[in-house]
């Protein structure tokens, strides 16, 4: 696929590419992986300026989405992105493997710095969703603090950089500039930009900002943070489509490619029909969503890792509220037991009252069928994210169930998040419903060639 980026891509490109150190502070969607890869090819293929980069990522997003987003792009299919996961033999072995950039997950940060101790290789680090690096008294902050004198470059890539108040700036800003801007302690910049909130005689609490520190946090680090809600000068799309891709584990890959096998190699590509079709892509659908209904209507559990890049998504968007679409009602009963582990407000769409406390913004997560609030909702008001958790084969309800949300009144551009099973039907169904063609024909089709390739 060609990469034309927008203006404000290209922009967040050049502030990479020309800047040492560089916060981009960009909604979900908004295309962070492709700009920051962009910006690697370019600073290490036609500048000689990196040499060894590092992506520090939440686990899901580090077991897939780099490697795959490399690989969808014409100019980054030469980019070889080698992932640092599994066991310490395992990720030692990747550390050894030729690679133009390297991703590990931030619960492993400590384990890499430990590793190399002073013999850190890593000229440039990718903070994918630099929140998480927000308490200076965790063990992965205080980690990298140990080595960022040997980082030449870094770039911090975040939606919600301080969702619980301007207190989670101050580490991730002095990861950019070693202090230059916001204090070189927690506690100066306390002083300067707070004023102590709740208190007992010997502990202080929480902290409160004093009036204009917003304005003067803001202004302080200007020149190396790039802030999507300061776009005024930037064009953007109304609609954007960010595909997750979902890497299966062994266990659930090998029960997938046994469904696979099992369901597939019992059918005649040549006498195929529509039922057929829908029955059999139903059963992998369901298998890739992480369970499937047994021949009594029960949902038996198989994995949980379209789950876990769910919940690791929720996290990203840090607080904004989310329209969820399920497809099969154990993925529903799933969702809603995984998100009560949360503190969040989460319904399950059923009456009109619920779209008046969605659009009253009492509601953080709403679950919806595509099929059952997919014409005349009106959801405008209650977010501008949607995420699709089970794909559909009807392009109907998948255009409308989008419009829910992107219709008038909206004020901000809607993000469709697609979480795609890597090499399971999920892909195939995406494909299909980007193309808007004939989706009977891209169900039979994508059947036949997963048959004639299981029997080649």
């Amino acid at each position: 696929m060609i990469f034309n980026p927008y203006p404000y891509q290209q922009y967040c490109i050049d502030s990479i590419v020309c800047n040492r150190a560089v916060g981009l502070f960009l909604d979900m969607g908004l295309g962070k992986t492709v700009i920051t890869l962009t910006a690697i090819h370019e600073l290490r293929y036609n500048r000689w300026e990196v040499a060894k980069p590092l992506i520090v990522a939440p686990k899901k997003v580090a077991e897939a989405t780099w490697t795959t987003e490399a690989k969808k792009w014409d100019h980054l299919k030469m980019l070889r992105v080698v992932p640092i996961l599994g066991t310490a033999t395992q990720r030692i072995k990747a550390l050894n493997t030729p690679a133009d950039a390297y991703v590990i997950n931030r619960e492993n940060v400590t384990w890499l710095v430990d590793h190399f101790k002073n013999s850190w290789p890593f000229d440039m680090v990718v903070l994918d969703e630099s929140s998480s690096f927000k308490n200076s008294s965790s063990k992965r902050f205080k980690s990298l603090k140990l080595v960022r004198s040997r980082i030449k470059r870094i770039v911090e890539l975040t939606g919600t950089p301080s969702s619980n108040g301007l207190e989670d700036l101050w580490a991730q800003i002095y990861l950019l500039d070693g202090g230059a801007r916001l204090g070189n302690t927690l506690g100066a910049y306390r002083d300067k930009y707070f004023v102590p909130g709740r208190r007992n005689r010997t502990t202080i609490f929480n902290y409160t900002p004093k009036d204009g520190s917003f304005e003067m946090i803001k202004q302080a680090i200007s020149d190396i943070c790039i802030s999507m809600k300061a776009s005024d000068y930037l064009t953007l799309p109304d609609v954007l489509f960010n595909d997750i891709p979902v890497a299966l584990d062994a266990a659930a890959a090998k029960a997938y490619t046994q469904l696979e096998n099992d369901l597939l190699l019992q059918v005649d590509e040549n006498t195929i029909t529509a039922g057929t079709a829908g029955v059999l892509t139903g059963k992998l659908l369901q298998l890739c969503n992480g369970a499937i209904y047994d021949e009594d209507k029960v949902a038996c559990h198989v994995h949980d890792c379209k789950i876990d890049a769910f919940l690791e998504l929720i996290e990203q968007l840090n607080g904004q509220h989310a329209l969820v679409f399920y497809n099969f009602q154990h993925d529903r009963d799933r969702l809603v037991e995984a998100l009560a582990k949360y503190d969040l407000r989460v319904r399950v769409y059923s009456r009109a009252k619920d779209e008046q406390d969605w659009n009253n913004g009492e509601v953080d997560v709403l679950l919806a069928h595509p099929a059952s609030c997919g014409y005349g909702l009106n959801l405008q008001q209650g977010g501008h994210h949607a995420i699709w958790f089970g794909l559909t084969w009807s392009l109907e309800q998948y255009e409308q169930a989008n419009k829910r949300l992107h219709r008038n009144g909206q004020e901000h551009p809607v993000v469709i998040h697609r979480l795609v099973v890597q090499g399971g039907m999920d892909v195939a169904v995406a494909e299909a419903l980007q193309d808007k063609g004939d989706m009977q024909n891209a169900l039979m089709d994508a059947l036949r060639v997963r048959i004639n390739k299981l029997r080649s």
